[in-house]
């Protein structure tokens, strides 16, 4: 038995209706998420922020993990609703990847129309170094040659999308700060374009600078 089942059908029957281009909801809500896919997921009831973007991201934050969600799905989905839950879909190919997220009580459910977003603009190391890697990718790699800068996807333009020398697919991502955020977001991308064809891919990290080590 769902606690306050009327409101938590009301804020799932709200986010349906929203759909694409409503803004982004924020709902604050005890619930249980539950992922099928790739691999299985479970994250118990507890209480978290469920964001559901205009472009079909859905992201299940809690109040831990720095700005990682705890679980997320990227666009395009279809968002379905059926008694008490959310239920999130992705199509990959043949597979399938869903998120079920079970409502047991709302505490907040607010929507936001954050207008157009401002084009990132990137400093001058990274905008300058990209260039100049993009004219001379072989600083990459021996036999890098350039397919294009600011390659885009779903979650985001690679900053360059290059071949090597045996034709497979190579990721550069360009940073001040060479760190495992960085590396996480390449495998990201690779991702992207393994499942857009069935090439070999590998990935390429290009900084500016180093980290500061502290003195022990």
């Amino acid at each position: 038995m769902f606690a306050h089942r009327d409101v938590a059908r009301s804020a799932i029957a709200r986010v349906l209706r929203a759909g694409y281009g409503a803004g982004v909801r924020l709902i604050v809500a005890r619930c249980e998420v539950r992922y099928t896919g790739r691999l299985d997921a479970l994250l118990p009831e507890a209480l978290r922020l469920i964001m559901v973007k205009a472009d079909g991201s859905v992201l299940v934050h809690a109040d831990h993990g720095s700005y990682k969600p705890s679980n997320w799905m990227t666009p395009p989905t279809a968002i379905e609703e059926q008694d008490g839950l959310i239920v999130v879909r992705k199509h990959a190919d043949s597979s399938e990847d869903r998120l079920d997220i079970r409502i047991a009580e709302v505490l907040s459910d607010v929507t936001h129309d954050m207008g157009e977003a401002a084009a990132l603009e990137k400093d001058g190391v990274e905008a300058h170094l990209q260039e100049l890697l993009a004219e001379q990718p072989r600083w990459c790699g021996d036999g890098f040659r350039l397919v294009r800068r600011e390659w885009a996807t779903d979650i985001g333009p690679v900053d360059l999308m290059c071949r090597d020398e045996a034709d497979g697919w190579i990721a550069v991502e360009i940073k001040r700060v060479g760190t495992i955020d960085a590396v996480e977001q390449l495998t990201r991308y690779l991702e992207r374009r393994r499942g857009r064809a069935p090439s070999t891919a590998r990935r390429a990290h290009a900084r500016a600078s180093r980290p500061p080590v502290a003195d022990s």
